[in-house]
């Protein structure tokens, strides 16, 4: 009972943050960058973690954090293992980069989180049309690349259970060599304590875990997705090596 309180708890804080802050993001949209409305994100985010420790009693570690600042000011292309919302609402606080997240066009129909995610101009696929979706990653991701941006992809396409295998989707390796930037891979198991599609949320720690960058350079699509699967894949069952027994 005490999970399902705290749980409906951090939902109306975060219907009221996001509602908040959409709004704000919108009616500030003529008058600002997209780097500067990407920094009330950022914001949001931060409030957000805030929240899951003090009411959810959900902390998280992050592992790495050396090879973002190693990259410098050089845009990467960041893949990265999807299992939670969590990881949707509190990337933006914990990667110090502006990330341009690709996502499927379905959210920019959402009330609110919709309309802030179209002020931010990520890129949305129709996933029902593959073809579509491909060129749209191509093209849009190469123009955010070229203004700096990092490109954060969920290679799983979707959401997948804690301890499962989904193939990955090749939209961000083929962007990669396209541009000739580098992956920074990130493993990390906040389904333990947020599960796919679940309304409760459970204690715990989340760790985040950043890989060195895989360089793309003289190499071919199979192996740079070769390369990435295997350090993902590898790190999840050193993390979290119960959801794997």
């Amino acid at each position: 009972m005490q999970i399902y309180i705290r749980s409906l708890l951090f939902y109306l804080y975060l219907v009221f943050i996001t509602a908040f802050g959409a709004v704000f993001c919108v009616l500030i949209t003529p008058l600002t960058s997209v780097a500067q409305r990407y920094s009330i994100v950022r914001f949001w985010s931060y409030l957000n973690l805030q929240m899951l420790d003090l009411v959810c009693k959900i902390q998280y570690q992050v592992l790495g954090m050396e090879h973002i600042q190693e990259c410098g000011s050089q845009p990467m292309i960041l893949l990265s293992k999807h299992q939670s919302a969590w990881e949707t609402i509190v990337y933006p606080y914990i990667f110090p980069k502006t990330l341009c997240f690709v996502s499927k066009r379905e959210l920019l129909w959402l009330p609110f989180f919709g309309w802030a995610l179209a002020s931010l101009k990520m890129i949305t696929i129709n996933r029902g049309d593959r073809e579509v979706a491909r060129a749209a990653v191509a093209i849009q991701g190469k123009e955010r690349l070229a203004q700096g941006q990092w490109i954060a992809i969920f290679p799983e396409g979707t959401r997948t259970p804690v301890g499962s295998y989904r193939p990955y989707r090749k939209g961000g390796f083929r962007l990669a060599l396209a541009t000739e930037t580098d992956i920074i891979p990130v493993a990390q198991n906040a389904g333990n304590v947020w599960p796919r599609n679940s309304f409760l949320k459970y204690p715990g720690m989340v760790t985040v875990s950043i890989g060195h960058a895989i360089s793309v350079k003289d190499k071919s699509e199979e192996q740079i997705q070769t390369e990435v699967e295997a350090w993902i894949e590898g790190e999840m069952h050193r993390i979290d090596p119960n959801a794997y027994q």
